[in-house]
C-alpha cells in the first residue's frame, strides 16, 4: 500500500442535489415561481450569478431579485423543493450578464471553477449542476426533431411539446464510462491533449446503444490503449453537466499490458505504481504529474485503488 497521507475523503464535486424532486406537482410551477419564499439560481450559457453573503457566496436569490437583475420566466425551469420552498433556475442573456459584472455583491463565474474551487456548498453545487444541464438541454430544443415545429415549454420545464404532431419530447442524460484498469499493484492511465499540463487521468467514453455499461469499459479500454480488461466492477457515479452526462464509475481488471494508444484520443498511456497513483493524487510526484481534483470521480476511482476501498456511499 501507499504510504502517502491523503487525509478525509474528499466531497465528489455535483453529487450533492438535495431538492424533492417532485415530479408529480410539477404541473404546479407557476403556483411554485409566484410562492414568495421561492428562491432561484441564475444562469446565462456557462455563467453562473453569484451573490457575495459574508465572507462566501450564495447561488440562490429571491425569484423577484433574479428577475430584477435581467432572470427570464420564459425558459425557466423547477428544480424541486426544499421542504416547501420551491427552487428554480431562470435563464439570463449573455448582454445582460455582461451588464453585472462591474457590480461588487455580484460574482460570475463558471460551474468547473466552482466545484474545483468549493466556492459554493455540496448541495448548492448539485442545485446548479442540474439547472445547467436543464437550460442546455431547453438550448438545443427549440424545435421538434419529428416535424420541425416550435416546442413549448410544460411540466416546469421538464417535458416540451409539439403542438403541430403531439410529440413530447423528455431531458436525456448521456452515460459515459470511466475507469481505472488496475493489474496487480498497477493502475493505467492517460493522457489527453485537452488536459491542463501534467494532469494523468482515466479512461473514458460514452456508451453506445445496445451496450452495457461493462461491454463499454472493455471496448473503449481497447480502443484508447489496446489493454485487454476482464473483470469489470461499479464504484460510483457523477452528474457531469457538460453539458448533460452521467459518468459512471468502475475499476477493471487488465488481462494484457502492452500499450497501444489511440493517438486521436490521447497522447500518453502508461501504468502507474500504487504509490506513484498516491504521488499523483497528493501532488508530490517526482515528475510533477498530478491527478484531477479532488471533485472528479477520476480522483475518487484513483483514489479507490490506492487505499484499496470503495469511495464513501454518495
Amino acid at each position: 500500500m501507499a504510504t502517502t497521507t491523503l487525509g478525509p475523503w474528499p466531497h465528489l464535486g455535483y453529487s450533492g442535489f438535495r431538492l424533492d424532486r417532485v415530479s408529480e406537482r410539477r404541473k404546479e410551477y407557476g403556483a411554485f415561481l409566484a410562492d414568495p419564499r421561492a428562491r432561484a439560481c441564475l444562469i446565462a450559457g456557462d455563467t453562473l450569478v453569484l451573490r457575495r453573503q459574508g465572507s462566501g457566496l450564495d447561488a440562490l436569490f429571491s425569484v423577484s431579485d433574479a428577475r430584477a437583475l435581467g432572470g427570464l420566466t420564459e425558459g425557466s425551469c423547477l428544480l424541486g423543493l426544499d421542504g416547501e420552498v420551491p427552487h428554480a433556475v431562470l435563464p439570463l442573456h449573455a448582454a445582460a450578464a455582461g451588464q453585472l459584472t462591474e457590480r461588487d455583491d455580484l460574482v460570475l463565474t463558471d460551474l468547473r471553477t466552482l466545484a474545483v474551487e468549493g466556492l459554493v456548498p455540496a448541495d448548492q453545487l448539485g442545485l446548479l449542476a442540474c439547472a445547467k444541464a436543464m437550460l442546455a438541454w431547453h438550448a438545443r430544443r427549440t424545435f421538434c426533431s419529428n416535424c420541425g415545429g416550435r416546442l413549448r415549454a410544460a411540466e416546469g420545464g421538464w417535458r416540451r411539446d409539439c403542438p403541430e404532431c403531439g410529440a413530447q419530447h423528455f431531458p436525456r442524460t448521456d452515460p459515459v464510462v470511466i475507469m481505472l484498469i488496475v493489474d496487480g499493484n498497477d493502475c493505467l492511465l492517460g493522457r489527453s491533449p485537452r488536459f491542463a499540463p501534467n494532469v494523468w487521468s482515466c479512461l473514458a467514453g460514452f456508451v453506445e446503444p445496445g451496450e452495457t455499461f461493462e461491454a463499454a469499459v472493455r471496448r473503449e479500454t481497447k480502443e484508447e490503449a489496446g489493454i485487454a480488461v476482464g473483470a469489470v466492477r461499479y464504484l460510483t457515479s457523477q452528474p457531469w453537466p457538460f453539458p448533460m452526462s452521467v459518468m459512471i464509475g468502475m475499476h477493471g481488471e487488465a488481462l494484457s499490458r502492452d500499450i497501444v494508444i489511440d493517438a486521436v484520443e490521447l497522447e500518453g498511456a502508461r501504468w502507474f505504481s500504487r504509490e506513484e497513483a498516491g504521488e499523483l493524487l497528493s501532488r508530490t510526484h517526482a515528475q510533477g504529474l498530478i491527478a484531477p481534483p479532488p471533485m472528479a470521480i477520476a480522483h475518487h476511482l484513483i483514489r479507490a485503488f490506492v487505499e484499496g476501498r470503495d469511495p464513501p456511499a454518495g
